[in-house]
């Protein structure tokens, strides 16, 4: 999230789009409500259902899902076409005046540098700013330069009308333009607009670039960094943001470093890529700090063992010779044989990951499988036949299977991350029962006696795991506040900071400004410091005064960066550094001495308005990109691409190309395409969703939350229904290419057929919580009818939109 939950009672506009907060985020909700009595902010939902969130809109519109881009595009294209936006916002903040590169092009569907071979953009040469001489990027502040980013986006979106919009996503023409008019009214500096989603964006082939979309349509609003603004993910679990800040992905670290690659084995050169240089004069690039994040991460895992001499250690990090071993490309080398064994901790991938049939046969080919659980999971029980829900051949499968019964988080203290970016300190509510254990004593006691048999007997490249810092008071279980502290980070001399603050060897740093590249500071998680600071633990204050009545709830808990509450905030005021609006959106300023405001200024804080620093610091430019440069797979421009099942069989944009009619560059294994179904043999739309009274795949365990949604059912638009004979309460058999489900038909109105390309497209929902454990009644893996493929930035799965046929049972 730009901004985070409490934020929202501060907008005017709220569009939900890819999200039913209402259903799924009930507490959370609340901040709507808030907006909606308080500050008579209006609520537009847009989605496939007329879901609980819709129920109490202000206005409703239907879309086919997969299509978001097209209703993006075509806001994009309105807003620039009816001049809807927030000229002196854009011209400074944004990078409009910037003039591309003479070789980026794009033409029918395609940008330059494609590689239809290997389905990636292999030449990314185009896909950037000129440079001069001096190094700094090239902009025309007229704005007129045939090549700069504001002409090259009003020619791409210019394509976008809402006719084609409109038969791209179904939603009728009249509708499409009362949305766009009403977000349009937020591009005064006045109003704000906040854009709530969840998974029903992030889960297609094109997500990372539907929220690219979103934020593109916020910053011609000039809506990022403002008091109820912002594109806010809202997290379906309470650590998800945890563990990505945390860098539990396969090229990643902590804070959002990264892992190098098989070529980047010179420890300088892998800094200097990441140490961003300043793209404009007097312009300040916060990532020229990485040297220091990267080394006080090295320090806390290595302690003393890490040393300039030896570049910090930074040999023994692994370097990866793919892109990214993320859980698609491991359950695809499983599936060929190449994975001996599999370490699953609190994670259900048989009911998560896309394809059940296909996972299962996976995990049947290791030799061992190892489970960290605090329940009897689909995964942790894929060998055993549960009848119909998971027909397997027990004897056939050879897979040792561990279980590890873990605590759960009510039954140890810690931190949980939520989606505001608040780090929370929780408190044990039991201990756990019988012989669980905690993952941190379980994952102790493993690395333990790792290291002991590396001593013993040697092994291959042992350098890695021998030299690891474990100074915890008890090895076997570091307690959760010694691992809070580590993260936060602490001072391994004595030293003196950029301000002049002397800190004794020790001490708990204050902040990330305090980090150096020398070795004299240690952090496991840069943008965790200030956290856990000499002062105490942060995260466990629950003050929720709100002085200011701005909703920025300073004291209750800690936020990261900085306990920064809104992002890129220095954006809520003008070039000047006054206010864009003084009376009621008023964030942060700058006082005549130093910026100050209700919240911590997300900008250097003795930088005067008239030094010329912009307030995007974490781009080398100082403004945010409509031009993505070089960072995302499909393009630099979001462009809509059919989802790989599309139940229309063309990109009504790119009728004639048909390396274009579905993401060029998503996620796709050359073993998965005869998996995938068309729309002659399965002709609906489907996608997938969560409900209020379940939690995942967890809250069927619990007798009270089985009572309540007992049975596994799908739901199916009255019109579908009445043609194929279907009456509420019959069993449907649901099926793609990949399987089916069978499960008890819930016929509403709340799904309607819509006009897409002149042809009638019915779209089924299907709810995902059932499987062969729990007290729910026992039911079928929602996924088994999900495609093995995913974006081509994220690898997430395409679970919001594949192809079905449903038959009456």
């Amino acid at each position: 999230m730009t901004n985070h939950w409490s934020d929202i009672a501060n907008a005017n506009l709220v569009l939900v789009m890819g999200g039913n907060a209402a259903e799924a985020h009930p507490c959370g909700f609340k901040w709507v409500t808030e907006a909606k009595a308080h500050n008579k902010a209006r609520l537009i939902v847009v989605d496939p259902r007329f879901t609980r969130t819709a129920s109490v809109a202000d206005y409703y519109a239907p879309i086919r899902t997969g299509s978001d881009i097209a209703f993006m595009g075509g806001l994009i294209n309105y807003l620039l076409s009816n001049d809807k936006i927030q000229h002196e916002y854009v011209r400074n903040y944004t990078d409009v005046s910037f003039i591309v590169k003479e070789n980026y092009g794009f033409e029918d569907g395609l940008f330059s540098g494609y590689d239809a071979a290997k389905r990636v953009y292999a030449d990314k040469s185009g896909w950037g700013y000129e440079l001069g001489e001096d190094g700094f990027a090239k902009v025309d502040p007229t704005l007129q330069h045939p090549r700069c980013v504001y002409q090259l986006m009003k020619q791409h979106y210019s394509r976008y009308t809402p006719e084609l919009a409109s038969m791209t996503c179904g939603m009728p023409q009249d509708q499409m333009m009362k949305v766009w008019e009403e977000i349009a009214t937020c591009s005064v500096p006045g109003k704000t607009m906040t854009i709530l989603y969840a998974l029903g964006w992030t889960q297609h082939s094109i997500g990372a670039q539907i929220i690219r979309s979103a934020a593109m349509v916020q910053l011609l609003l000039g809506n990022v960094g403002m008091p109820g603004g912002g594109v806010n993910a809202l997290r379906g679990h309470s650590n998800i943001q945890g563990l990505t800040d945390l860098g539990l992905l396969s090229n990643s670290l902590p804070g959002y470093l990264t892992l190098a690659g098989d070529a980047e084995q010179d420890y300088a050169s892998y800094i200097d890529k990441r140490a961003s240089k300043p793209l404009r004069p007097g312009q300040l690039s916060y990532w020229q700090n990485y040297g220091k994040f990267h080394v006080s991460l090295m320090k806390a895992w290595y302690g003393a063992n890490a040393t300039a001499e030896n570049n910090w250690g930074y040999d023994w990090l692994p370097k990866l010779d793919v892109p990214a071993y993320d859980v698609l490309r491991m359950f695809e080398m499983m599936g060929q044989g190449k994975v001996n064994g599999y370490m699953c901790q609190g994670f259900n991938p048989i009911a998560a990951l896309p394809d059940k049939n296909r996972v299962t046969a996976a995990l049947a080919k290791l030799k061992w499988l190892v489970i960290m659980d605090p329940l009897a999971t689909e995964t942790s029980e894929f060998w055993r036949n549960a009848g119909p829900f998971n027909d397997v051949d027990t004897a056939n499968i050879q897979t040792e299977v561990i279980r590890l019964p873990t605590t759960c988080f009510a039954e140890e203290d810690g931190s949980l991350v939520n989606s505001s970016r608040w780090l929370q300190w929780h408190w044990k509510g039991a201990d756990g029962p019988g012989e669980t254990r905690t993952d941190v004593h379980i994952m102790s006691e493993l690395f333990l006696r790792l290291r002991k048999r590396y001593q013993a007997e040697g092994g291959a490249y042992p350098d890695a795991m021998l030299n690891i810092s474990w100074p915890y008071k008890v090895p076997e279980e570091p307690s959760p506040e010694e691992l809070a502290k580590e993260m936060n980070g602490w001072a391994v001399s004595d030293l003196t900071d950029a301000s002049g603050a002397t800190l004794k060897a020790g001490q708990q740093l204050a902040g990330f400004a305090q980090m150096k590249d020398d070795g004299s500071t240690a952090s496991g998680c840069w943008i965790f410091a200030g956290s856990w600071t000499e002062q105490g633990n942060q995260m466990a204050r629950r003050d929720n005064s709100d002085p200011y009545g701005m909703h920025q709830v300073q004291n209750w808990a800690w936020a990261w960066p900085a306990n920064r509450r809104i992002l890129y905030n220095r954006a809520s005021s003008d070039p000047q550094g006054k206010p864009w609006d003084p009376e009621k959106k008023r964030l942060v300023w700058w006082n005549g001495k130093a910026w100050t405001g209700t919240d911590v200024p997300d900008f250097k804080v003795d930088s005067p308005p008239e030094a010329g620093m912009n307030p995007f610091i974490m781009n080398p430019e100082g403004v945010a990109r409509f031009f993505a440069i070089d960072k995302m797979a499909e393009g630099p421009f979001p462009e809509h691409y059919e989802p790989f099942e599309t139940p229309i069989g063309i990109n009504p944009l790119h009728p004639q190309n048909k390396k274009a009619t579905s993401n060029p560059a998503g996620r796709i294994f050359d073993s998965v395409w005869d998996t995938l179904g068309t729309h002659d043999e399965f002709p609906y739309a489907a996608t997938t969703y969560r409900l209020t009274e379940h939690f995942h795949f967890w809250s069927k365990h619990c007798r009270l939350n089985a009572i309540a949604q007992p049975e596994q059912f799908v739901e199916i638009g009255e019109v579908l229904a009445n043609e194929k004979g279907i009456k509420a309460g019959d069993r449907v058999r649901v099926s793609s290419k990949r399987g089916h489900i069978d499960a008890v038909a819930v016929v509403t109105k709340r799904i309607r057929p819509l006009q897409v390309n002149n042809q009638t497209v019915h779209q089924i929902g299907i709810p995902l919580h059932w499987g062969f454990t729990g007290s729910t009644r026992h039911g079928y893996l929602t996924n088994t009818l999900v495609p093995f493929l995913g974006d081509g930035n994220t690898q997430t799965p395409e679970s919001k939109s594949f192809l079905v046929k449903v038959e009456k049972l």
